[in-house]
């Protein structure tokens, strides 16, 4: 009976180092903030990756959403103290409790603009530079910190609502992709095993989906497809969770 409860007891205690909690802090624009649903809180990408993250996490999973409406990369530089500091505060709560602190970012949809949004355009090797600031900035004040870049998501090549998109901003968005792997391979030295390609399949599923996964929105270009719906909201959070799944030490997961 002694022996069994000992047992017991020593898998509690492993099971107990096992479950490592898992604090993420999003960064984003309005898409990452959930624009156009009707509970945020609770619908938004950050919210519904959550709750698939908790699914598959043996510890517990918190999280912040720092996504922004017309924000840019240039908005969360540290330099221009608008976005970045708001996002230390977020990082800061998360970083204070136990478990991994993981950045998941997907910034240049406004970015792409033709314009409208700060700096927009922003020219491919911008963006890279911008992104790569941001993350040096964020692995100075967090050493140990993950992070998982995705890729920005499909607009409607009519997208014009305050600011100007169209087909020359979708396709300047796309030229964002092979930036994204290249930070991933300009970190996989420096700090190895930290920087990570987060979702790729996001942009083809909304490309195929938009009746479907975006909320229908008047511009000045007709009706145009940019921030995913209810259900858009989701999928995106679960491709999200994926993707950080993937970058997760095994023993984490279920």
């Amino acid at each position: 009976m002694k022996k069994c409860i000992v047992f017991c007891l020593l898998c509690g205690m492993l099971s107990g180092i096992s479950a490592q909690d898992l604090n993420v802090v999003f960064i984003g624009n309005s898409i990452t903030q959930g624009v156009r649903l009707a509970d945020p809180a609770t619908e938004a990408p950050p919210a519904q990756a959550s709750l698939y993250l908790q699914e598959r996490v043996k510890g517990h999973v918190d999280f912040r959403n720092c996504g922004r409406s017309g924000r840019t990369t240039l908005n969360f530089l540290p330099v221009t103290d608008t976005e970045f500091p708001k996002m230390l505060k977020s990082a800061d709560e998360l970083a204070k409790k136990k478990g991994i602190l993981l950045f998941s970012i997907m910034l240049g949809t406004n970015d792409s603009a033709v314009r409208g949004p700060l700096g927009a355009p922003v020219h491919t090797s911008v963006y890279y530079t911008n992104m790569q600031a941001i993350i040096d900035a964020l692995l100075e004040r967090y050493p140990e910190a993950l992070f998982v870049l995705h890729r920005p998501t499909w607009y409607s090549l009519n997208t014009y609502n305050s600011s100007t998109y169209l087909a020359e901003g979708l396709k300047r968005l796309q030229s964002y992709f092979p930036m994204l792997d290249r930070l991933v391979e300009h970190y996989a030295s420096r700090n190895p095993e930290q920087v990570f390609l987060g979702d790729t399949l996001a942009f083809d599923f909304f490309k195929e989906n938009y009746l479907t996964h975006h909320t229908p929105e008047n511009g000045q270009a007709g009706t145009f497809y940019l921030h995913p719906n209810k259900a858009g909201a989701k999928e995106l959070g679960r491709y999200w969770a994926e993707a950080i799944i993937r970058v997760l030490p095994k023993k984490m997961c279920k």
